[in-house]
Parts: C-alpha cells; sequence; structure tokens
C-alpha cells in the first residue's frame, strides 16, 4: 500500500489518488512514481503552434477560456501558415507543441522526407471533420463521388491534379485511400500536389486543381463561393477516424513530464467544454473564426460543426458522425493501433522502404500513460484497450493486430 502522507506531493495529486482509491492502480497513483515531489509543470508559459482550421478549436478554447492556467500552465497559440512550417518549429524548439497531422508526427520521427527526431503524440484532439472537395467543373460531367471521378478519369484521360496538405499527412492518406477504393491509382494516375490548407480555395478557383482533400472550413469555403462540391467526407472514409494530434517532441516530453500532462488535461477539457452543448459549440465557432485564429466567416465554421451538411449540389443532411472533440474520451486517446495505420499506410505508398516495427514505433510515439494520467486529472473516460477496430470505406478491417498482413494486402499500392 502506498502512503501518501510519506510524499510531498501537492494537493490535487493527493486528492487525484484519494478519489480513484478503491478502484485500484490508477494512473493519479502512477503519477506519483514520477511526481519527483510536485506535479508543478516546469514550464509556466508554452507556444502550441496552429493552423487555421476548425480542429484547432480545443487548443485555442484552452487558452480563451483559461483551462490552461487551471492546470497551473499559460498556452500561447500561434498561427502557422503551412504544415513544414510547423515542423520545422517543432523539430528546432520555436514551438514548444502543435496542432499537428497525426502522420506529420510519425514521419518526422521515421525520418522520412525531412528531418528525423524522436517525436511524441500526446493525445488525439479530434475525430472526422475532413472532406475530399471536387472542381464544379469535374462536378458538371458527372464526377460527383468516387465513381463518378473513376468514370470520367477513364472517359477523359489527361493529367489530373489533386492535393493534399503534407506528404505523410492525414489529408494525403485519406485521398490515397479514397481514390485507391475507387480504382483509381493516386500515385500512377494522378498528379499529387502538396498545398498548405488556407490557400487550397485560392488554388481551385484559379484552376490548379482539379480536387483537394483538406480540414474544415475549407471544403465548406468552396461550396460557398461557388467552385467545388463535397465528394466525400472523411467520415465516410473511416468513421471516427483519428485526425489531428497535439505533437512535441521526445525531448520536451522527457524534459518537461509535468508541463506535458497539464497542457494535455487543459486540451481534453477544452473538447469536453466544446461537445458539451450546442450553444458551445456555436460560441466556438464565433471564437477561432476571428482573424487571430482561422480567419473566416463564422457560417463557413458553424454548420458543419453541428454536422449540418451539405454537398454543393442540392443535397443537405444531418450528420451524426461530425467532427468531435471529446466523445466520451474515444476522440482524445491516443490508440496504438491509430498510429500504427498511419505506418501501415506510409508503407503501401512508397514512403516507407522495408515494414517498420509498427507497434514498437506506436508504443515510442504515443505517450498512452502521460495520457491516462491528464484524463484523470480531466477526469475524462479511458477506453478498455489501446487498440481498436474499425471497418474502413472499401469494407476491410483494421484492428492494429497484424500491420505487416494488412499493409501487404492492398491491389492498390505504389
Amino acid at each position: 500500500m502506498i502512503h501518501l502522507a510519506n510524499h510531498p506531493l501537492s494537493r490535487r495529486t493527493v486528492l487525484q489518488a484519494a478519489t480513484v482509491g478503491a478502484a485500484g492502480i490508477s494512473p493519479a497513483l502512477r503519477a506519483l512514481v514520477h511526481a519527483a515531489g510536485s506535479d508543478a509543470p516546469e514550464k509556466k508559459e508554452v507556444r502550441i503552434g496552429f493552423i487555421p482550421l476548425t480542429d484547432c478549436a480545443s487548443v485555442v478554447m484552452a487558452s480563451v477560456l483559461g483551462l490552461d492556467q487551471k492546470h497551473g500552465v499559460k498556452i500561447i497559440p500561434t498561427k502557422e501558415s503551412s504544415w513544414a512550417g510547423v515542423r520545422d518549429k517543432l523539430v528546432n524548439g520555436e514551438l514548444d507543441f502543435a496542432h499537428v497531422l497525426y502522420g506529420l508526427i510519425y514521419g518526422v520521427h521515421l525520418g522520412l522526407g525531412g528531418p528525423k527526431k524522436d517525436m511524441a503524440v500526446l493525445m488525439n484532439l479530434n475525430q472526422n471533420g475532413q472532406a475530399i472537395t471536387l472542381s464544379k467543373k469535374l462536378a458538371d460531367k458527372g464526377a460527383v463521388n468516387g465513381a463518378g471521378l473513376a468514370k470520367l478519369m477513364a472517359a477523359e484521360p489527361r493529367e489530373y491534379t489533386f492535393a493534399q496538405t503534407f506528404p505523410t499527412g492525414t489529408h494525403a492518406m485519406w485521398l490515397y485511400y479514397w481514390m485507391a477504393a475507387h480504382g483509381i491509382d493516386p500515385i500512377k494516375g494522378a498528379k499529387v500536389i502538396t498545398v498548405p490548407p488556407p490557400q487550397m480555395v485560392a488554388n481551385m478557383r484559379i484552376g490548379n486543381m482539379d480536387g483537394f482533400c483538406v480540414g474544415e472550413p475549407w471544403n465548406h469555403r468552396a461550396i460557398i463561393d461557388g467552385i467545388g462540391v463535397t465528394a466525400a467526407t472523411s467520415q465516410e472514409i473511416w468513421k471516427d477516424h483519428p485526425e489531428k494530434v497535439l505533437g512535441t517532441t521526445g525531448d520536451f516530453v522527457k524534459k518537461y513530464p509535468n508541463t506535458a500532462r497539464a497542457v494535455t488535461a487543459a486540451i481534453i477539457e477544452a473538447g469536453q467544454w466544446i461537445d458539451a452543448s450546442l450553444s458551445n459549440k456555436s460560441r466556438m465557432a464565433e471564437t477561432i473564426a476571428d482573424k487571430s485564429y482561422v480567419n473566416t466567416s463564422v457560417d463557413a465554421i458553424n454548420q458543419r460543426i453541428l454536422g449540418r451538411y451539405q454537398n454543393g449540389m442540392g443535397k443537405s443532411w444531418d450528420d451524426p458522425n461530425h467532427m468531435k472533440f471529446y466523445h466520451e474520451g474515444a476522440a482524445n486517446f491516443p490508440f496504438l493501433s491509430d498510429g500504427m495505420w498511419f505506418l501501415t499506410q506510409h508503407k503501401r505508398w512508397g514512403l516507407l522502404k522495408d515494414h517498420p516495427d509498427y507497434l514498437g514505433v506506436a508504443k515510442q510515439i504515443n505517450q498512452v500513460e502521460l495520457y491516462k494520467q491528464a484524463a484523470t486529472a480531466a477526469k475524462a473516460a479511458l477506453p478498455k484497450s489501446e487498440l481498436r477496430s474499425s471497418k474502413l470505406i472499401d469494407g476491410v478491417v483494421w484492428d492494429g493486430k497484424n500491420p505487416k498482413q494488412y499493409a501487404d494486402s492492398f491491389k492498390i499500392k505504389a
């Protein structure tokens, strides 16, 4: 038995530990081991980079609502212009953390197409809420979904250009997976370019691309501006998929574990707040639409955040699988299988030449124990397993159990 009285801990940690005494060894009790006399954050002020996207909301709201200060830190949200810029500033220490693409963190950890540095995923920031937009010109020719696009590309062969936001990132993987599921080879059968999210709509307007995959509000913005249609949502590709993460370097977590835990707890609470009510979602949309953050109209954000979708061709629907920031804890837990999935796709598309140690790499990057401690501090629900099972758009089930076989199983691959 651990006697709390023998440990010179803060009152909060003692209370956290005491509240779960009857439930066995909890993350709060495990925190005693590394608390070293105090769970106070080592660094009181942190810079968190973000890209102007709806899913930066929990980072922004943690700061705006003062949830960061509740946990003993001050978050300074820092607006960035591209994912490559976010990567470079994380690696060189200009940013302490970032709202960042899941696959970007994995790519940097393995040195794919850029600097190699040990990286860490502290939590998942959101599920769902991205989309694939096709140009109005393509839609007018019948390319309003994956099947229509495949038919048009076969009937009118030319170089078709599609944009994603970062080579190892989520949007590249959703785009490739969706195209391949409809029989289109995204590598050999199309030209794929990298464009920062806020520049997608402007580039489509001048004819630089036939389609793109990006986060909101830029898909809905293309509809408002009359230049694109929504061909697929990312939740159609993978319901409740992982999306952005709170990322940092491995060195930061080792040097400032209490800071990492405090920031994670604050952002979990911000996600809980956003998901708690329609009025909170509306307030969030009004906050992040400001030029300091996403810099767009509130109506470009608030419809899809409430699950009210339209495709730009007269169809409207209520989507229960819209963007979630907490989802009873499921949106935030850094499932090892989620990280491994990105590795399987990096292997599938030739970004990785050989099979990595899928589970080993995921365990290095995803800070599961630290997340559990932060979740306890934020009173957040925890799942039973560090792996989860999902069926994707092509009917194939991913459960993390045999990643090598899964990665090799696809007919269309690099």
